[in-house]
């Protein structure tokens, strides 16, 4: 009789068990049913997708991703060194507020209005660049864009377009009559202040003739010296806007044009630059280098075309050979999206296309124009080297 209560017992004991094992599974079953349909019923834009992951990634450093992803390794890991690194828990903060220390804008930035203008991102600093001085665009007042060209001053000194002095030597190599850069003006008008008589407010630095074309035109020179065809389309985009019934806001559309008719007509063109003149004051724009003034130079690429990342790693190229040669000249390179920008700057139409944004409003066509030599110089050095590696055939030895 005992042994037949024992048994009893145990029975009990284990058919509670199993109960509880059964309705363990099925409200698990149910979590994963509720959490399966949360997640594929939430709109595309919150949905946990690749792209999320990666923007997440984003706030991690590599040496950082590789020490977790080496972490068992411990030969590995004595590799990278814990200096520069943060702690996790700054890290899991910043993933879960998106409030970074190093970066004042993301305090307040969501509750300023109009505050995303200055909305950019930067994936390469040049030394000194941070957000407190990236290249800003301000829009000219319709009185500026509307009204005739202000009088002239110091033009005298204004240097004609014959390229760099150490440029006069024939090249070696050439693309052989073929063009292969086009340069272009989206704002074609954006002068500097020096050079307008009476005119002290940025904004109002507009001129038809003395403008960055002229910027543009050196850089043409400078490359057909050093055997790189090159063209500097200087259409002039803000009559063609008022020729469309266009406004201001749309100039990218009105050089978009330019572009995809100088590709139709020109089937060897490769590289597409687009020059601007900065809104900000000398002292974020010029640097002096052995005694010389130059106008600072700064990469934007727009975040919200397919060729973003074939882009902004040209452009992160050039940005370190310039570096190598004159470590301030470059303010780095900058990537723009979102609803106060154009967001792709006609980047979309090459994977070869970037804009440069050369000097400020107080610089002189003299400190432009030795940054337009220097930038010169380090693109033919990254145009004949890709064009090695390529095997593209386009370069040319010997005479013109």
């Amino acid at each position: 009789m005992k042994s037949g209560r024992h048994s009893s017992h145990f029975f009990i004991l284990n058919l509670t068990s199993v109960i509880r094992l059964i309705s363990i599974i099925i409200l698990s079953l149910v979590l994963v049913v509720i959490l399966i349909g949360t997640l594929t019923s939430l709109k595309p834009g919150y949905r946990v997708s690749s792209s999320a992951v990666n923007e997440a990634a984003k706030h991690l450093s590599s040496k950082t991703l590789y020490k977790y992803l080496l972490s068992d390794s411990q030969l590995l890991v004595h590799h990278f060194p814990d200096t520069d690194e943060r702690p996790v828990g700054n890290l899991v903060f910043e993933m879960l507020t998106n409030i970074r220390f190093e970066d004042p804008r993301s305090f307040l930035g969501r509750e300023l209005p109009g505050f995303e203008i200055f909305d950019s991102k930067i994936l390469v600093a040049g030394d000194g660049a941070d957000y407190t001085n990236m290249p800003i665009e301000s829009v000219p007042p319709d009185s500026a864009l509307q009204s005739k060209d202000p009088a002239t001053q110091n033009t005298e000194k204004i240097e004609e377009n014959g390229g760099s002095d150490d440029a006069k030597q024939r090249p070696g190599r050439t693309t052989g009559g073929k063009k292969r850069v086009l340069i272009y003006f989206t704002h074609t008008h954006e002068s500097y202040l020096p050079y307008l008589k009476g005119v002290t407010n940025p904004d109002l630095a507009q001129h038809s003739k003395i403008n960055v074309t002229k910027v543009g035109a050196r850089l043409a020179q400078d490359l057909e010296d050093k055997g790189i065809g090159a063209e500097a389309n200087t259409t002039d985009v803000l009559k063609l806007l008022e020729k469309n019934h266009m406004q201001y806001y749309q100039s990218y559309q009105g050089s978009r044009t330019v572009v995809e008719s100088a590709m139709k007509n020109d089937r060897d063109l490769q590289y597409f630059i687009d020059i601007h003149r900065d809104s900000r004051r000398k002292k974020d724009t010029t640097v002096t280098i052995n005694g010389k003034s130059y106008a600072k130079i700064a990469f934007v690429i727009g975040g919200e075309n397919p060729n973003w990342e074939k882009n902004a790693k040209l452009a992160e190229d050039l940005h370190n050979l310039i570096k190598k040669k004159y470590k301030n000249l470059s303010r780095g390179v900058i990537l723009k999206k979102g609803a106060s920008t154009n967001g792709k700057f006609n980047q979309d139409l090459s994977g070869n296309a970037f804009l440069i944004e050369v000097g400020g409003v107080d610089n002189t066509f003299e400190e432009m124009y030795r940054t337009m030599d220097v930038f010169a110089d380090v693109f033919a050095g990254y145009y004949w080297q890709a064009d090695s590696v390529n095997g593209a055939g386009s370069g040319q030895s010997g005479n013109r």
